[in-house]
């Protein structure tokens, strides 16, 4: 059996003492962090290696390489993926020792013959027979692109590789190499590039005692027609080191994976599968199986996602791939028949973009060409997923983002035509119909709220409301009402209560479950709901997928205010603000329902996720409600939002650049894509079309000319906003107190109108607020719209004012988000609660996770003062 790991750029192969010991922000490193996080492991540690502290260890090299292991076994890095992987070839050892060994072996045992140096130099001795065996049935092949250029420019990160293959003599590395030979024509006396296909093994050095170092011995160098990167990166990582695999059974295996002894024993049982027809029809192609996740133990985060995932690759996988025959290949440690993948194209396709979810076409390229896939649960690995809101976010995002691609795609279509009915409609809703039903029941809260704003503002409520059939319809309330439970998340976390239920008992599940609200996982899932409708939707309007590399280290920090906004913006808080002027208009000017458990039923569900949408990554940060993070997060958002872009700045350095990149979609979509989006932006015009005439001073009022005349108000700001921008651009470099003054001026003359507004025609509080919500909708609309036709407003010289005005917008959508934020930091209970919310698991185990968030914060004080 060959086993296939892949290791893309950004990897860890292995910690180094720096990289253990160096403090992030808040004075913690990954060893203080471990330390915390597995004491008892920490001690036994320390006593297996005869040391009495973490000073000791560093008195001897051999001692220091201990320390680093023992960190990265339990990190997601390549040296624990490799070390689990290896199991299988001990258990290949173990099983060919009692098949082969005569009765006086086995009475001396396994372990004897192991360490029998006599018997280890005799090439017909047991031990001899027992590696051979090893050798012939198992190889474990690391595909490292970037190996090559690693080993030229003396990266650590290739140096840690060659021990790899020291440490493990049957581990081999594939990468791409890419050097420069002179041209064949004579005529172009210039070096072009060439690429290679290469395996390479260790081969101790003869001063490997002397020098520490090992060299690599080059196996094959196949030479490739072009640059074998054409799309994502990831599949063709895999499919270029295919060629260099023998046998019949291929296992891919992400670098977050891991596996166990005792699991490994088990693999000649999972094999013999592929003899068994399971379907009385067709041999399996693909072998799936469980996974155990083991970054559950910390954060309540990691909890979620680890119930989540495992409910998916156990009850949910088994479901797929019986009775439904529609289980596919999704990035698991699947078992696949080498021979029949290897004449079909590969175990990934890589194309770009429309393969961004490369695995799952592994699937359906082996279904389509008459392959079984099945599901089998007696064997298992070990599997890390995101542990942090940020790292899960990307995921979902990535995951929403392929599904669109999926949709758009060739082999789905097929896949559908070639189905029976029934198959068919589990396929669709196993696959990217989850992710259109999700994106169905956020357009229904859509357009149930401007359905209401359209009966509201028109009058049509009112006069709806006298009738009685209407005002005491009690099935119409109970329908509407009921819906408000299946929104809020509950439907969710059924999948993991019936998995935790079957393999713990349901009493454990209840208890589980209810914990799980406590700790808010309905604010995770309704969150989770925004991220997958955000992305997939784009993505089926402009298309434009992009591996979203999530990173999968060690996630207890505090991810500052400008970051959320940055990643949360255009997903959720526009999103998250738009349904709460909804809710606010309805709640001002709405009649029926007025009764207080009919209306809070009905609004309650949307209410909690328009708190979710724009609160959940503050709630789920780490230290988000301590003061001192407040002060330093404004600090960096004003630096941030008041950045200018340009050639070079990051979206991380300037809210300019960021501006730019968020409209990338729209300068590859079609005119399709621009038509549908400005379409959608006309919907924000509806708000001012009804307001206008709900005024004090309107109120008796029908005329077209009143809605002529908030125009006139419209235009008359964005004549103030262009002004503005002219200003800067012509005076605030050289001309400051110029530019002052007018500033000045158009804040007086702003204040006059306000005043005379509410002196003469009576205007309100209550009006001055009704205009907010009419105007800044209208204003928001607009910019999306100049956003989609971003050419004709930038030749038209309008491209400088609608920048400003979007700068406006993003700074008055971040004192919306940070004054609620900020006013909560001001109470240390709050903090206390969300700690111990995000902790608890970690507390339940007798853990001070304040110590690790603290860091050592005396330390550091000092440090600063210093």
């Amino acid at each position: 059996m060959e086993v296939d790991t892949d290791l893309l750029l950004t990897k860890e192969v292995l910690f180094s003492l720096h990289d253990l010991e160096v403090p992030n922000e808040d004075g913690v490193s990954i060893l203080f962090y471990l330390q915390k996080i597995f004491p008892d492991e920490w001690n036994n540690f320390l006593e297996r290696v005869n040391c009495s502290s973490e000073d000791d260890l560093k008195e001897s090299d051999q001692l220091e390489d201990q320390l680093r292991l023992w960190a990265s076994y339990r990190g997601q890095t390549l040296t624990k993926t490799v070390r689990g992987m290896m199991y299988y070839r001990k258990a290949l050892e173990l099983q060919a020792f009692l098949d082969m060994a005569k009765d006086e072996d086995l009475m001396e045992g396994y372990k004897a013959i192991e360490l029998n140096e006599d018997q280890m130099k005799g090439e017909r001795s047991l031990w001899a027979q027992c590696q051979a065996v090893a050798d012939m049935k198992f190889t474990h092949v690391v595909s490292c692109q970037q190996y090559g250029i690693h080993k030229r420019s003396g990266d650590p990160r290739a140096q840690n590789v060659v021990r790899l293959m020291t440490d493990y003599p049957s581990l081999r590395v594939a990468y791409v190499d890419e050097v420069e030979e002179p041209s064949k024509d004579a005529t172009k006396k210039i070096n072009q590039k060439v690429y290679y296909s290469a395996l390479v093994k260790a081969m101790p050095n003869s001063n490997a005692s002397e020098t520490g170092q090992n060299l690599d011995q080059v196996i094959y160098k196949i030479k490739l027609p072009g640059p074998a990167i054409l799309g994502e990166g990831k599949p063709e990582n895999q499919n270029h080191a295919i060629i260099f695999t023998r046998g019949e059974g291929l296992q891919t295996i992400d670098m977050n994976q891991d596996n166990y002894m005792e699991e490994a024993l088990k693999m000649r049982n999972l094999l013999q599968e592929f003899l068994k027809k399971h379907d009385d029809v067709r041999y399996p192609t693909i072998l799936g199986f469980r996974e155990h996740i083991f970054t559950g133990s910390v954060s309540s985060l990691a909890w979620f996602m680890s119930n989540q995932e495992t409910s998916f690759v156990t009850i949910g996988q088994r479901l797929l791939a019986n009775p439904l025959k529609v289980r596919f290949h999704y990035g698991h440690p699947d078992v696949f028949d080498r021979l029949f993948h290897l004449t079909r194209g590969g175990v990934s396709k890589a194309s770009k973009t429309i393969n961004l979810s490369e695995d799952i076409f592994a699937g359906f390229n082996s279904t389509l060409r008459e392959g079984n896939v099945t599901h089998h649960e007696y064997i298992q690995v070990g599997k890390g997923r995101d542990v942090g809101l940020n790292q899960i976010s990307l995921f979902e995002a990535k995951i929403a983002n392929g599904n669109g691609e999926q949709t758009l795609s060739r082999d789905l279509y097929r896949l559908g035509h070639r189905f029976d009915f029934f198959r068919m409609l589990s396929c669709y809703f196993t696959t990217v119909g989850f992710y259109f039903s999700t994106l169905l029941t956020v357009l229904t809260v859509y357009v149930f709220l401007y359905g209401r704003l359209y009966l509201v503002l028109s009058g049509l409520e009112q006069g709806l409301s006298a009738e009685p059939a209407i005002r005491h319809n009690k099935p119409l309330q109970v329908a509407l009402a009921s819906q408000s439970f299946v929104q809020i998340g509950f439907l969710m976390a059924l999948p993991m209560m019936m998995e935790i239920g079957l393999e713990r008992g349901f009493r454990t599940a209840l208890s589980e479950f209810i914990l799980m609200q406590l700790q808010l996982a309905p604010v995770f899932f309704t969150f989770t709901l925004g991220t997958k409708t955000h992305y997939y939707g784009r993505t089926l309007l402009h298309g434009g997928a992009k591996y979203r590399a999530t990173g999968r280290g060690f996630v207890v920090f505090h991810a500052k205010f400008a970051e959320n906004y940055r990643l949360y913006s255009r997903s959720h808080f526009v999103k998250g603000i738009e349904l709460m002027i909804l809710l606010l208009v309805y709640q001002i000017f709405g009649e029926s329902y007025r009764g207080p458990v009919a209306y809070l039923l009905i609004t309650i569900s949307i209410w909690f996720m328009v708190g979710t949408w724009l609160f959940a990554p503050f709630l789920f940060n780490p230290s988000g409600f301590e003061w001192q993070k407040i002060v330093d997060d404004w600090s960096d958002w004003n630096k941030w939002i008041s950045t200018q872009g340009g050639i070079g700045v990051p979206p991380e350095k300037s809210w300019e650049s960021w501006w730019e990149e968020k409209q990338e979609h729209l300068r590859y979509t079609g005119k399709r894509g621009v038509i549908v989006e400005i379409l959608l932006s006309l919907r924000f015009f509806i708000y001012q079309y009804g307001l206008v005439y709900h005024l004090t001073m309107t109120k008796h009022q029908k005329s077209v000319l009143v809605y002529g005349i908030s125009w006139v108000v419209i235009f008359a700001i964005l004549l103030v906003v262009k002004a503005i921008s002219f200003g800067r651009m012509k005076f605030s470099a050289k001309f400051q107190l110029v530019f002052r003054l007018i500033k000045g001026a158009i804040f007086i003359m702003f204040v006059s109108i306000l005043v005379i507004l509410i002196a003469l025609p009576h205007m309100t509080l209550q009006d001055i607020f009704v205009c907010i919500l009419a105007f800044m909708p209208t204003g928001w609309g607009l910019l999306l719209i100049a956003q989609a036709c971003k050419p004709v407003v930038k030749s038209a010289g309008f491209w400088g004012s609608v920048k400003t005005l979007a700068r406006g917008y993003e700074i008055v959508m971040g004192l919306l988000l940070f004054t609620p934020v900020a006013f909560l930091a001001w109470f240390p209970f709050v903090s206390e609660f969300q700690t111990r919310m995000l902790f608890n698991q970690a507390f339940s185990r007798g853990l001070q996770i304040s110590r690790i968030l603290g860091g050592h914060r005396k330390d550091r004080s000092a440090r600063n003062k210093e």
